[in-house]
């Protein structure tokens, strides 16, 4: 009884021995770093740090166009503040006394050619 209990211990002992050989082999190409998981991990970190740089650099593009723009939007306002008040103190000026004549109008206008249009 004692050597089938032997011989059973021995089997034993060997199939835990060769399950160890494959796991070692499998973990081996799970973690070589050209084709299996870690090469797979390596390439995403270096993507994430691409990403992180891409990041920062569109960062502080977008918080120099928001300065650029606060300014000419500060620019603008006080800008439509003055014309605010010179057109107020447009309202203020009186109006004329007598309407315009034809010949005081802003618009240019042609003298008809004829006798009376060439002197």
């Amino acid at each position: 009884m004692t050597m089938i209990a032997d011989v059973f211990l021995i089997a034993g002992a060997l199939a835990a021995g060769f399950y160890c050989f494959v796991l070692s082999r499998r973990l081996r190409r799970f973690t070589d770093l050209e084709k299996g998981v870690g090469g797979a991990v390596a390439v995403l970190s270096a993507q994430v740090d691409d990403l992180t740089k891409t990041l920062t650099q569109a960062q502080t593009t977008a918080k120099s166009s928001v300065e650029a723009l606060d300014s000419v939007s500060a620019r603008a306002e006080s800008a439509g503040q003055r014309l605010s008040l010179l057109v107020a103190s447009l309202h203020d000026l009186p109006e004329p006394a007598s309407p315009a004549k034809p010949s005081e109008s802003p618009f240019f206008v042609r003298r008809p050619s004829g006798p009376e249009g060439n002197q």
